[in-house]
């Protein structure tokens, strides 16, 4: 089989490449990305040691897909990953449209010429953010907890957003073209009749990730913390209570290994990929975890609330598990260690990869 792994030169698409050829003899990836990301250069020296042939070229631009060779599948891990893309001053909204919408159109052309496969690794982010920052959460130690005395909106429960959650605006300009490009994906497949798969992915985590926050706030808050540089809690009164949940991005290998060898028909075609309840944690108890590994160190506070921020935020991946037999293998405290011993092996890490 081959595959075609865009954004392949980033933390998910080389963790996934590396990953996948330990798992399955007998398989070709090939990589396309425009190595415009601090660190991509890491993964571009190293990748093409397993095998991998990479492919300088630009999702945004349709003719790099002229020379690409025929793949069965192409597995989509490029993209701006910032909520705050579009607004931060760093990223045009124009640039985050093209990279995250236009990029995409450009794969399923490319999927439609050769009837090649599309498993898009989709975003939390496209879960409506008005609904989220309206829960009444109650701190449970350092952690914030969904209050038992209220109604909550469908679609959510104990175990986290679920795949029915709304999606209405406000999202996001990132989750918007995220949630846009999954509907433009499936309408690509029902139309001309190749398959599609939807990972909404929440947060992922490892070695190796790059350190900016917003392409993983739990791998850039050990940097950092490591370092003794200044870290802050921003938001909800400024304890750093609000949670995440996380998953290793090699524990995906599994569903895309089933997803490949599924025949098209299947009705449901869009799940959550997360960590869920038993691999989530507050920001506090990240640094409570960072002050018993390697000492005290003091975090800034800044109570008002960022833009798009939520308080509360975990993945249910029951669908995953009840269609695919999903949950991630990779616990909680193994990523966290993993990302601790690279963070001790790399002390300029945060520098190479773009913080």
């Amino acid at each position: 089989m081959k595959i075609l792994i865009t954004g392949i030169c980033g933390f998910v698409g080389s963790t996934l490449a590396k990953e996948w050829l330990g798992a399955d003899t007998g398989l070709e990836i090939y990589g396309l990305d425009n190595l415009l990301r601090p660190g991509s250069e890491e993964n571009r020296v190293l990748l093409p040691r397993f095998g991998i042939k990479l492919f300088h070229g630009d999702i945004r631009a349709a003719s790099d897909f002229e020379t690409l060779p025929e793949v069965d599948w192409v597995i989509d891990a490029a993209a701006n990953p910032s909520v705050l893309a579009g607004v931060d001053g760093y990223t045009s909204s124009r640039q985050l449209i093209e990279h995250n919408l236009v990029g995409t159109v450009n794969i399923l052309e490319y999927c439609k010429k050769h009837n090649a496969g599309f498993i898009m690794l989709s975003t939390s982010r496209v879960y409506s953010i008005s609904l989220l920052s309206k829960l009444i959460v109650e701190p449970a130690g350092q952690a914030f907890r969904l209050c038992e005395k209220q109604l909550l909106p469908p679609g959510l429960s104990s175990a986290g957003v679920s795949e029915s959650f709304s999606t209405a605006a406000p999202i996001s300009l990132y989750g918007s073209t995220k949630l846009a490009s999954e509907v433009l994906a499936l309408e690509y497949g029902e139309t001309f009749n190749f398959p599609i798969w939807i990972n909404r992915c929440g947060v992922m985590a490892g070695a190796g990730q790059f350190g900016k926050a917003d392409q993983g706030i739990f791998a850039y808050w050990i940097h950092t913390y490591i370092r003794r540089l200044p870290l802050k809690y921003i938001g909800f009164g400024g304890n750093g209570f609000q949670v995440r949940d996380c998953f290793h991005p090699r524990d995906l290998i599994d569903l895309l290994r089933k997803q490949t060898a599924q025949p098209y028909g299947h009705e449901v075609r869009l799940f959550n990929i997360g960590g869920g309840d038993s691999h989530a944690m507050s920001l506090a108890e990240l640094s409570a975890w960072c002050a018993d590994r390697f000492g005290a160190h003091p975090i800034a506070s800044e109570p008002e609330v960022r833009r798009f921020d939520v308080p509360w935020l975990i993945m249910d991946h029951s669908l995953a598990f009840q269609q695919w037999h999903w949950k991630p293998q990779t616990s909680l405290n193994q990523i966290l260690d993993e990302i601790s011993c690279h963070a001790q092996q790399h002390p300029e890490w945060l520098e190479r990869s773009g913080a």
